[in-house]
């Protein structure tokens, strides 16, 4: 199917924007152009939903986090939520309008978090801060007036690989069983461009095979996505060993027309290969970032709604 006609309509008027006006080549410039292109995308917070600003005290680092509440709920189940941006770009600012939406589409409160990014903090920094934030928010739910007995992680791009990784890590150096669910939105899943997404979707829109090629590198180093498949270490290749310590319900949706598409699905089928229940879900006519474009495309809007709803009818027996 073809891309989403106001999908298009969305990238035509970006690129009227810039039109003439390089790529920044720094972090730095990536940082403000996402941050100036977000920002159109960012609405009032839906009805029922309340955010609070807090910070995260870790060894040698605070994290800035925006905890999403829908009122009325005493104790409402927790998700920690990790945005995208290539582990180089975005902020809880950049997906404010993601989270706020997800706390109402699924009812529970969702904590956003920003963690540090690449390249002044490359690998394993994210997925260290990644993992810190879940067994934080797990032992401060009491706290915090959350259900106790529920906590799940959810994620878009490159914040769906933390989330994915974070969740496997809690579970296995925290308690058995501590994560119950995620919902990851077309996730980075390995450091392997070749898939045939990659080659389809190569040069765009929303995302190209260069500029993954770039986040990855900023990520972790050249020589490590020189290795590619052969990485075994799960913080980076969310496939690369045998799965231990899965979450008991698991929500992929990925894009269409996207060279992440086949990252989604490849780690979908990893998980039901290995007996972890899942809802795979590929939102025809999106492209990357569908997500954080809610507010501009009603089309991407009804497929997040999709996606809340499935992670719903998956935790309800959680």
């Amino acid at each position: 199917m073809a891309i989403d006609p106001q999908l298009l309509d969305y990238y035509r008027r970006l690129s009227e924007r810039y039109a003439g006006q390089p790529v920044p080549a720094g972090a730095a410039g990536r940082r403000a152009r996402f941050a100036e292109i977000a920002a159109t995308s960012v609405v009032p917070d839906p009805e029922g939903i309340t955010s609070t600003d807090m910070e995260l005290v870790l060894p040698g680092r605070t994290l800035a986090v925006r905890l999403f509440r829908p009122e009325g709920v005493a104790e409402p189940r927790l998700i920690v939520y990790f945005h995208g941006g290539g582990w180089v770009v975005g902020s809880q600012d950049t997906h404010h309008s993601v989270a706020a939406l997800l706390a109402a589409d699924t009812g529970c409160a969702v904590a956003s978090v920003d963690y540090r990014l690449a390249p002044e903090h490359p690998f394993p920094a994210p997925c260290d801060d990644a993992l810190q934030a879940v067994l934080w928010f797990a032992e401060q739910r009491d706290r915090l007036r959350l259900d106790a007995g529920f906590l799940a992680v959810a994620g878009d791009s490159a914040g769906g690989h933390l989330a994915a990784q974070a969740a496997r890590w809690a579970n296995a150096h925290g308690r058995p069983g501590l994560v119950n669910a995620q919902l990851l939105i077309y996730p980075v899943a390995a450091p392997v461009l070749a898939s045939e997404s990659y080659r389809a979707f190569a040069d765009g829109p929303g995302l190209t095979r260069d500029e993954m090629a770039w986040f990855w590198t900023a990520f972790i180093g050249a020589e490590r996505l020189a290795a590619g498949a052969a990485i075994e270490d799960t913080r980076i290749h969310l496939m690369g060993a045998a799965p231990q310590h899965l979450p008991p319900a698991s929500v992929v949706i990925v894009a269409a027309h996207d060279v992440l598409r086949d990252d989604g699905l490849a780690y979908a089928d990893y998980l039901v290969r290995y007996g972890a229940p899942v809802i795979t879900l590929e939102a025809s006519g999106m492209t990357h970032g569908f997500a954080r474009l809610q507010p501009d495309v009603p089309r991407a809007r009804e497929w997040m709604r999709r996606a809340a709803q499935a992670f719903k009818e998956l935790a309800e027996d959680i």
